[in-house]
């Protein structure tokens, strides 16, 4: 399922396309302003994603050998639901 399924889905229950790509735009924007805020984000029966920053760390390049530093970098973690499969 990618996002256009999530609103051909969304327009069963809304009137329009065009209001169920506003709603999943929205529902993408706020999750990721919360995310980049620092806050974690939390959907009752589905699961919770939080954001957290990676530690900068040395890798080799298994071509060349040579070690490279990679930067500390922000991932995100998503955590299911025990209801999630029910």
């Amino acid at each position: 399922m990618n996002k256009n399924d999530l609103i051909v889905s969304l327009t069963k229950v809304l009137s329009t396309k065009k209001e169920a790509r506003d709603a999943v735009e929205t529902v993408f924007k706020t999750v990721k302003t919360a995310l980049n805020g620092g806050n974690k984000v939390v959907i009752s029966g589905f699961g919770s994603f939080h954001a957290f920053v990676m530690k900068a760390k040395r890798v080799r390049n298994p071509r060349t050998g040579q070690m490279l530093s990679i930067a500390p970098r922000k991932k995100i973690r998503f955590r299911q639901s025990k209801d999630f499969f029910s």
